[in-house]
């Protein structure tokens, strides 16, 4: 296996780490300021925007997408030394446009998502203008499953009726988090690895339930990974 990286990938190593070192590092206690000045810890300080903005202009933006018509047509080998980078500060990646859960989200929207679903959700998560969640885990069975999901998703008419308690929903607490894609059983007869389907909830959904930003090594800032209740 040939693992030498191409001139493409140097150039953007290159890039990528001269933007970190000129933008991203000089800013991190900023960043770290205008979050406790605001009292909020789900702050999202304006530094955030401001460096979004740069590194848009500069071209380094949604790399992580392999489909070239929506980022940059990496492949994993090719990213991975970017996603390093990035990696040295806590919050680089989305100055990049490079944050999970978004990145994964967007993959979906981009592989499976219809065209009106890709207007109305995924060209402002590509465009940076909104964040996304992915609520998946639940407390009462092991997270690590997902065959054991108890969430469930009942077809009436045109729509689903979802109910379900849900845990560790990542970037539920950003505050322009818009959209999460909720993982619930919508076949419960059906074998333990098809009894599931992805659904895009808004966050502005009737009985779309944030309850609290669960603590993570005894820390409940960032954008949360938050416990979740979905009611009719």
């Amino acid at each position: 296996m040939h693992f030498e990286f191409s001139d493409k990938t140097k150039r953007l190593i290159e890039q990528v780490t001269a933007f970190m070192e000129e933008h991203v590092f000089p800013n991190e206690k900023l960043h770290e300021q205008q979050i406790a000045d605001s009292g909020d810890k789900h702050h999202h300080p304006q530094i955030m925007e401001d460096l979004k903005a740069k590194a848009k202009a500069a071209g380094l933006w949604n790399l992580f997408l392999p489909d070239p018509r929506y980022g940059g047509g990496l492949t994993n080998l090719e990213y991975a030394p970017l996603a390093e980078i990035m990696g040295r500060s806590l919050w680089a990646s989305e100055v990049f446009n490079c944050a999970a859960p978004d990145t994964g989200n967007m993959e979906i929207l981009a592989e499976f998502g219809t065209e009106e679903q890709k207007d109305k959700w995924l060209k402002p998560l590509l465009d940076g203008e909104i964040r996304s969640c992915f609520s998946m885990t639940e407390p009462e069975v092991a997270g690590s499953d997902p065959t054991l999901l108890r969430t469930r998703a009942v077809r009436e008419g045109d729509e689903y009726v979802i109910n379900g308690h849900k845990w560790f929903t990542s970037n539920a607490a950003h505050p322009n988090c818009r959209i999460a894609i909720a993982m619930v059983v919508t076949d419960p007869d059906a074998a333990p690895h098809r009894r599931a389907s992805q659904i895009l909830v808004p966050l502005e959904t009737p009985g779309m339930n944030v309850i609290r930003p669960v603590h993570v090594f005894n820390d409940n800032g960032g954008h949360g990974h938050c416990e979740v209740r979905y009611e009719n």
